[in-house]
């Protein structure tokens, strides 16, 4: 006889009297968090009585190189600011200031308030913009301020310190090249080392005023700028300080006329590319100014040799320039070319003036030389010449010295004496 199955039997549910107490203390604990948390963390408001303050914040005109993330909240209101707000200036990831502005304050200089001055939309709840180091108040889409997080994230997209990306010659002339000042790292790689990322940051937070970018010069070639810096070998990177003379890139404008500082090694580090921005702009540093602005071209064999050609040819410059070569030594300059024939030229006038003492003539000498010159050639032109008074009156042909002529003609008889008889 099989064994009868047992009955489960079902348990008793906890009362719910002992766990009221722990899910409201654990309730309350969270609560006073969040609130001694924001106690902490409270957000300065905006004196809009203080001139200098406000301007700062709005237009960024005290050059602190801060920018801000600016809640529009009336003063007399008694509705808490912004959940999203205070979560994102609590999680202290966002590269700004965050502040509190009544922007129903109507300016003194426009007579308009913020709200309208600025073209702030109020009925978007909440209204958040930025401003400061970044120009004047722009508002944050509504899409971004579901929660702190996603304002966090908009805020380092907006406001981080990143160096411009260069792809193409309007990107450099746009992003580079128009600005006061900037700083191009050439890179040896597509991906930058950490080392070299970490080097940028820092300089992008020392030198707020001075444009940054870079470049894969791995990929790209630098037309009318590489010749200027030392050679790509071996993925290393470079760096070069861009500094305008003149002009812009604006249409109608004066042609853009630019400057450049470089690293003269390959391979770069921190306190290199630091200590050439600080040179540069402490006006201490050496530029060469560029004859053509730099165009962004991919990187091919046949550039590469053009820009190995014009270091070549620069380098004999310079070494015809510091080191003058001497009559006994060879010559291997003249290639064909125009300047080659010129160096030519000159090389071997150095060798005759060296080798027969001769000496540059002076002004005077040259001129007194002419002077005796010229008298040689009236002296010689009057042997030649006829003179007045040897030349017949007007009118009279011209007639030579009376010379006899033998009549042509001869008479039949001789001419019968010159015939022989055959018969």
């Amino acid at each position: 006889m099989a064994p009868k199955p047992l009955k489960k039997k079902n348990g008793r549910p906890p009362p719910i009297d002992k766990l009221m107490k722990p899910a409201i203390g654990i309730g309350l604990a969270l609560l006073a968090y969040q609130f001694f948390k924001g106690i902490g963390a409270e957000i300065p408001r905006v004196n809009t009585e203080d001139e200098l303050e406000l301007r700062e914040v709005l237009f960024g005109e005290a050059a602190t190189g801060k920018s801000y993330a600016v809640l529009c909240h009336p003063e007399v209101s008694t509705i808490p600011i912004s959940s999203v707000f205070q979560d994102a200036s609590n999680d202290g990831g966002a590269p700004a200031e965050f502040r509190v502005l009544d922007c129903g304050y109507v300016l003194p200089s426009s007579e308009m308030s913020i709200a309208d001055r600025f073209k702030l939309d109020l009925k978007s709840r909440p209204t958040i913009f930025v401003s400061g180091a970044v120009g004047g108040p722009k508002q944050v889409p509504t899409k971004n301020l579901k929660t702190g997080a996603m304002l966090v994230k908009f805020l380092r997209a907006k406001l981080g310190l990143t160096a411009a990306k260069i792809e193409t010659t309007q990107d450099l002339r746009s992003k580079c090249l128009d600005k006061d000042m900037c700083g191009l790292l050439l890179k040896g790689a597509k991906k930058a080392p950490n080392y070299l990322k970490d080097a940028m940051n820092n300089l992008l937070k020392e030198y707020p005023t001075v444009s940054f970018a870079s470049i894969d010069s791995s990929v790209l070639y630098a037309k009318n700028l590489e010749e200027y810096l030392p050679e790509l070998e071996s993925s290393q990177p470079r760096f070069v300080v861009f500094k305008k003379v003149s002009g812009s890139t604006e249409a109608g404008g004066d042609r853009l006329i630019s400057s450049i500082a470089a690293i003269p090694t390959n391979g770069v580090s921190y306190g290199q590319m630091s200590n050439l921005v600080a040179n540069v702009v402490n006006k201490s540093q050496e530029l060469t100014k560029l004859t053509s602005l730099p165009v962004i071209k991919t990187r091919t064999k046949k550039l590469e040799q053009e820009e190995r050609a014009k270091r070549d040819r620069k380098n004999n410059r310079q070494q015809e320039k510091d080191h003058p070569v001497s009559g006994s030594s060879s010559f291997e300059a003249n290639d064909g070319s125009r300047e080659g024939r010129k160096l030519e030229r000159e090389r071997r006038r150095a060798e005759h003036r060296e080798t027969n003492n001769v000496r540059e003539k002076t002004p005077e000498e040259i001129a007194e030389i002419e002077r005796l010159r010229r008298q040689r050639m009236e002296e010689e032109a009057a042997k030649w010449n006829m003179a007045p008074d040897d030349l017949p009156e007007g009118g009279d042909p011209f007639m030579g010295e009376d010379m006899e002529y033998e009549d042509s003609t001869t008479s039949d008889d001789d001419d019968e004496e010159d015939v022989i008889d055959l018969d």
